[in-house]
């Protein structure tokens, strides 16, 4: 089921109205069996076969969070406890995201030698839609445990309730349990303004979705497909394009999920924060799917040694963190090579001391425009982090090197024409306006309408939602991207 469908549209309210009345006239274990019922079902619309491989990791992780503190005193029977989550989930990961890449990458590697392998070995494995999310965050759970961080539940109920919310299932943010499990086994009782904003932040979701991200999808996926057509010009203003889209799409879901878990009195961590926003990589990484960044930083750089050690062992475990995170995203050497890229982007500023300069201000802190220098900035990291697009983007290395050459070599401008009649001029005015309106609203990624008066909030929701119905196409594919992760 997705956020931008009419399905959706129905079952939320149903589910919200049955969730509350429940615990008017109920109890709260009462109301986590429907929040459970009503995940697995929303899981279950895509393929009812892959909920048993998340009721496997529920039980693989809340028997072993339960033995490794029974045996807390016994460390080597704890890490070994451990362990076998650890390898069950990165099992099951390793099966269904990147056996066949293991394969057909082991053929690759063999026919170099001159050695042909007639029998490929290859299965026709269907990715599982947020496998790749609900394992990390049972296998965080185990982790906390283990490093007595937190307690594990003993309620089946509640831990299995924390891995199937629905809200966050297929694409996060990808909690901890010390936060999103601490509200589930509390009693929450219904907040007016907590809803309204909860409410707020799924249109304005939407609203990046369904009309950033959607409507120049035709525009970006015409010039990829055809970029060996293109000059240079018609190019670089294409992965700007998709830059903005997978932006849209990713944040505008973060957002639904947010705001949807706010109907039901839980508050999911922030997972972007104006990204586009930033004045260096690191900066970029801090407002980036921080959820992520800060599960990489808790549960592998940290144990590797952080920036404890020497440069050379920080620049190690740097590398390490960007290689690991671009091959989560997806089976491919072009993910690879794009983790590979922000790691060569990172270390200089790491190893200049500016990593952390910004975690704790936005651009133009106290003033409405930025600095000559801040500008600068951001337009140098912009293009960075959207140069580094042409690998997430393209289906091979192969197409990686070949978009790029033509980037380098096609000097000329051209008009662009898409074969469906979208006018590029159209789209990049609305990007620009959309840019300016997230530069105003950028001190608060959680309040995309305060404004101070009433008569402009009920414009801006007007027109928001008047762009939704506009875009809205029932014939195009409206899945997210980051579904096929």
């Amino acid at each position: 089921m997705l956020f931008n469908s009419v399905e959706y549209l129905i079952f939320l309210p149903i589910v919200f109205f049955a969730y509350w009345a429940i615990g008017k006239f109920g109890n709260l274990k009462s109301q986590n069996g429907l929040l459970l019922i009503a995940s697995y079902f929303f899981y279950g619309l895509w393929d009812w076969r892959f909920l048993f491989l998340i009721l496997a990791s529920t039980v693989v992780d809340y028997l072993v969070g339960l033995a490794i503190h029974q045996k807390q005193s016994q460390q080597k029977k704890g890490k070994l406890l451990l362990w076998c989550s650890i390898v069950f989930n990165i099992s099951l990961l390793g099966f269904f995201k990147y056996y066949n890449f293991f394969v057909e990458s082991f053929i690759d590697m063999v026919s170099l030698f001159g050695y042909t392998i007639k029998s490929t070995w290859t299965l026709k494995i269907i990715l599982p839609v947020g496998i790749s999310f609900y394992t990390f965050q049972t296998m965080s759970y185990s982790l906390d445990i283990y490093y007595k961080r937190i307690k594990p539940t003993r309620s089946f109920l509640n831990f299995a309730t924390f891995v199937a919310f629905f809200p966050q299932l297929v694409a996060g943010p990808i909690e901890r349990a010390s936060n999103l499990l601490g509200q589930i086994t509390n009693k929450r009782s219904f907040n007016y303004l907590q809803a309204t904003e909860g409410l707020k932040l799924v249109l304005w979701g939407l609203f990046k979705k369904m009309v950033i991200a959607d409507g120049i999808a035709p525009i970006v996926d015409d010039i990829f497909a055809n970029y060996d057509n293109f000059s240079a010009s018609t190019l670089i203003m294409g992965v700007t394009f998709f830059s903005f889209q997978v932006y849209g799409d990713f944040s505008g879901y973060s957002d639904i999920a947010i705001g949807t878990s706010k109907l039901f009195g839980i508050e999911l961590m922030s997972n972007f924060k104006f990204p586009n926003f930033s004045r260096n990589v690191a900066e970029y990484w801090q407002r980036w799917h921080v959820s992520l960044s800060t599960w990489f930083r808790h549960y592998l750089y940290i144990p590797l040694g952080g920036s404890r050690g020497s440069k050379l062992q920080s620049i190690r475990n740097i590398s390490i963190i960007f290689l690991v995170s671009g091959f989560w995203h997806g089976a491919n050497w072009t993910f690879i090579f794009w983790g590979g890229f922000h790691a060569l982007a990172y270390i200089p500023v790491f190893l200049m001391g500016r990593n952390t300069i910004y975690k704790d201000s936005v651009v133009a802190q106290n003033t409405f425009l930025p600095t000559f220098k801040e500008m600068g900035q951001l337009i140098l990291t912009f293009a960075i982090v959207t140069f580094s697009r042409i690998f997430f983007r393209s289906e091979s290395l192969q197409n990686s090197f070949a978009f790029i050459k033509r980037l380098f070599t096609q000097f000329h401008w051209e008009e662009y024409h898409h074969p469906m009649g979208y006018r590029m001029i159209d789209y990049f005015v609305l990007l620009v306006l959309f840019v300016v309106y997230e530069y105003i609203i950028r001190k608060d990624e959680r309040s995309p309408f305060k404004f101070k008066y009433r008569a402009v909030r009920f414009c801006v929701y007007t027109l928001v939602v008047f762009c939704i119905l506009l875009f809205y196409d029932d014939g195009v594919d409206r899945s997210f991207i980051y579904f096929q992760f």
